[in-house]
């Protein structure tokens, strides 16, 4: 027996999305200053960042999207709704970061340094590095808390590899390589133009673009780990045994499946062994109720599956486990 407690939430209320809106707003301003000075400078290193910003605009525009499509109501082709978009052009963002924004970045690289050209009005491009850098900071600012407001108070790699909110770790990856981008970048031109050695612009250029593989595959991991289907959260799954265990007429209950749809979307299927004396009819309201405890305690929770159990079958299992004898004095293999 199942019990379909709710549709798929609607959208997100725009909080949710701030993040990415400030880094979209950033960026826009960000791309259009630094495309600007690199037309100026002649600058690789400068022209890997007009690139990475310019591929980051069209990121959080897929982001937004992808929100948007997640949001839609289960239909007859996909009754369990379509949370999984987020987690799919998330994975697009990726894939994108690394072929636009690294790849550019490593073949202006190698270009500059085998065909060096020394760049022009380096103070035009340090003035340009320096406001790009107070705007990425802002939308960094963001970013960081609201990760960190969702993170709780476990450490941050730990968050990160439990997070079922993509977005939210995207734009602080991001905006995170943004940063140490233009700090690269900037020393990169001021060693070529102390050094005279306009290679040094160009290996800038190469070492932005290994900083954006690197998140890029980070982030790629991450979210196919998503798209592919990850369990719901322990504590999640802990909570609503909990809730069905406490209902009278419950022996036992475990979690059989859980499955994470969405951000704000789950489905569990609970195994639960009912008292022997229960019927039909008293089975039903006991699922019922525990629906209803269920539905007020985590309204993420957009599909519950209960699977009656045998009688004794946990006792059992828990017995050949540790291997207990069991009534009758016999063992279990």
């Amino acid at each position: 027996m199942n019990a379909a407690l709710s549709d798929p939430r609607p959208p997100l209320p725009r909080s949710a999305h701030s993040s990415v809106y400030a880094a979209l707003a950033g960026n826009v301003a960000v791309a259009v200053t630094k495309l600007v000075a690199a037309v100026v400078t002649g600058s690789a290193a400068m022209f890997s960042e007009a690139v990475h910003s310019v591929v980051d605009c069209g990121n959080e525009g897929l982001l937004l999207y992808g929100y948007r499509r997640a949001a839609r109501r289960p239909d007859v082709v996909h009754p369990l709704g379509f949370g999984r978009e987020l987690y799919f052009w998330s994975f697009i963002v990726a894939l994108l970061l690394f072929a636009l924004g690294a790849g550019v970045s490593v073949y202006q690289g190698i270009r500059h340094v085998l065909e060096p050209e020394p760049a022009g009005r380096v103070g035009v491009a340090y003035v340009v590095l320096a406001l790009s850098f107070l705007f990425e900071g802002g939308s960094w600012l963001v970013a960081w808390r609201n990760f960190k407001a969702v993170r709780g108070p476990i450490g941050f790699w730990a968050a990160f590899r439990q997070s079922k909110d993509p977005p939210s770790f995207v734009v602080l990856f991001e905006d995170s390589a943004a940063l140490v981008g233009i700090l690269i970048a900037a020393a990169g031109l001021f060693c070529a133009d102390l050094f005279d050695m306009p290679r040094l612009d160009g290996v800038a250029s190469i070492l932005i673009g290994l900083v954006l593989a690197t998140v890029a595959l980070l982030l790629a991991v991450e979210s196919k780990s998503l798209l592919i289907g990850e369990r719901a959260t322990p504590a999640l799954v802990a909570s609503i045994c909990r809730i069905a265990a406490e209902e009278p007429g419950v022996v036992h209950a475990s979690s059989a499946l859980t499955a994470q749809l969405a951000p704000d979307q789950a489905m569990v299927a609970l195994s639960i062994e009912f008292d022997r004396g229960l019927d039909t009819a008293a089975i039903e309201a006991c699922v019922a109720a525990i629906e209803a405890r269920v539905r007020q305690a985590h309204p993420d929770v957009v599909a519950l599956f209960v699977k009656p159990q045998a009688l004794g079958r946990f006792e059992a299992a828990r017995r050949l486990r540790f291997g207990e004898p069991a009534p009758d004095g016999s063992h279990q293999r």
